[in-house]
This record gives structure tokens, C-alpha cells and sequence, in this order.
């Protein structure tokens, strides 16, 4: 299923390419949930081993448009991991000290130890959307003057490519989803903050003031989508309109790549196995002695 949302690197990307209602083979959302319930089941076994292994990092982004999903993605995506093994990063608007840094500062602070799968709700590409839409945002990052023109967003998709590359070469295995809503899903979204109680608190004014500049963000998202996907870490473009589908593609896109991993315990060294022998040894003999 994932196979057919992924981004082919070194494409144009075009959104009118992809339905924002594709839901695959899945008729209804019962069908969906039984098959995100056996992934669920067969992901917190691949987490077991991950963790015990601790030669891989997993890194999933989630990106997309205001009311997405991406809050409701991780909920039930990784409702079956062990919170140990996990973390979760949501990147807001840059501190003062982050803006005082290069832009992908405070991303490597967040990245995931190996054994571990890091969770970035936004991330780093930010830089290339939010602040492409409004450039304002580009002057307070103090970047030099020499790169505050259009040659800037090439640089920057250069640098995280290396960058991911870096990262994939020393273990850490990226997935990177692209949540992708329609702009009539969006409406209905906020407005049912808006109407029902229980929501409201969901509802931010910026998300209608963001909602203005619905095209600059798609022009935007065009070009990054084109431009970063790659053999390494590929775009999953995930149909949003529904939830119950954008979380079972999700979920299913993550097993399939832990399971690509060939992840097993550790294997035991003559030294270890002596060594549990003698603390067999030791424990049985304090039952013995009681």
C-alpha cells in the first residue's frame, strides 16, 4: 500500500497528482482498523527488538497543513510502543537562543539515540515552507546577507539532504510523512472547533490567518516535496481527508520498514553465557538456603 505514496526522488511534485480521499483497497474505516490493530501488534515487538538491538535510530517527521491529523497520528500510531523507547518533538515558533544558532540546531538536539524512535511533529523543514511564506521570518534568523535571495531554498535543500544522508549512514533510518489535506477537509476541521465545545480549545486564530495563505503554502510544499525526497529518505505522501486511513498508512509504512531491518536480540558471547550461568547459580542457591 505504502509503496504507491511515496514520492519518486528527483520528480516534480504536483498535489493535483494526489486524491487527499484515496483510501487504497479500504472500503470503511472497520476494514482500516483491523489491519491497523495487527500492525500496531506486530510494531511493538519491532520496538522490543529495536531497543534490545540499539543499532538503528528511527526518526519518523510528520508534516502538514493546520488540522491534518498530526496530534491524532502519533496518539494512535504509537499507542502500542513502550514510552520508554520513545520520544515526541513539536517544534514551535524558535526561541531566542535557537534563533541565535544555524536552523538545524535545535533538530539535533531532539534526534533519537539508536535503540530509539524520535518523533518530530514539524520539523526542520519549516525552514523551508513556514519561513518561504513569510520571509520575514528569514531576516530574524540573521542568516548572512549574501544568501537572502531565491538561491537560499536550494542551499537549504542541498543541506538537508547531506544532512539525512549523514544521519541514514550512521543509523538512524528516517521516515518522513507528509500529512495532505484537502482545503475543504481543513474548513470542516475548524469549524468544528468552533462548534463544538469540547474542541474549542483545538481552535487558534493563527490557523485561519495561515489558512489565507493556503497557496503559498502549496507552492511551497510543491518545491520541498520535489526536492527532498530522496533514495535515503523518502516523502510518503499520505491521503489526510480520512483519519482512519492516513493512520493505518502510517502504521503500516513504519512496520514495513522495521521489519526491513532484519532487527533480532543481541546474540550472546561465551563471556555472557558464563557469566548468567554463575548468576543462575547464584540466585538458585539463595533459595536453597532459606
Amino acid at each position: 500500500m505504502h509503496d504507491k505514496l511515496i514520492v519518486q526522488p528527483g520528480k516534480d511534485f504536483k498535489f493535483e497528482d494526489h486524491d487527499p480521499a484515496f483510501t487504497a483497497a479500504f472500503k470503511a474505516e472497520e476494514e482500516a482498523s483491523e489491519k491497523l490493530a495487527h500492525d500496531l501488534k506486530h510494531m511493538t515487538r519491532l520496538q522490543d527488538l529495536l531497543y534490545a538491538e540499539k543499532r538503528h535510530a528511527l526518526l519518523i517527521i510528520l508534516q502538514a497543513m493546520d488540522a491534518a491529523g498530526k496530534d491524532g497520528t502519533i496518539k494512535h500510531v504509537m499507542s502500542g510502543v513502550n514510552p520508554q523507547g520513545c520520544s515526541v518533538k513539536s517544534f514551535k515558533v524558535p526561541s531566542s537562543e535557537e534563533l541565535q544558532h544555524d536552523y538545524l540546531w535545535r533538530a539535533v538536539k531532539a534526534l533519537p539515540e539508536r535503540g530509539f524512535i524520535g518523533i518530530f511533529n514539524r520539523s526542520y523543514y519549516e525552514e523551508l515552507i513556514v519561513v518561504r511564506v513569510h520571509p520575514e521570518l528569514l531576516r530574524a534568523e540573521h542568516v548572512p546577507a549574501a544568501d537572502k535571495d531565491e538561491s537560499i531554498w536550494k542551499t537549504r535543500y542541498q543541506e538537508i539532504n547531506s544532512f539525512e544522508k549523514y544521519l541514514v549512514d550512521n543509523g538512524t533510518v528516517i521516515l518522513k510523512f507528509f500529512l495532505n489535506l484537502s482545503k475543504q477537509e481543513q474548513r470542516k476541521r475548524l469549524l468544528s472547533r468552533l462548534e463544538t465545545p469540547a474542541k474549542n480549545w483545538k481552535f487558534s486564530a493563527s490557523d485561519l490567518k495561515e489558512r489565507a495563505f493556503w497557496d503559498d503554502y502549496i507552492q511551497a510544499y510543491e518545491k520541498m516535496l520535489g526536492h527532498t525526497s530522496t533514495e535515503w529518505a523518502p516523502w510518503y505522501i499520505i491521503p489526510a481527508d480520512h483519519k482512519w486511513f492516513s493512520r493505518v498508512a502510517v502504521a503500516d509504512a513504519i512496520v514495513d520498514k522495521l521489519a526491513s531491518l532484519n532487527l533480532a536480540y543481541p546474540e550472546l558471547t561465551t563471556e555472557d553465557e558464563v557469566e548468567l550461568h554463575k548468576a543462575k547459580i547464584a540466585l538458585e542457591s539463595e533459595d536453597s538456603n532459606k
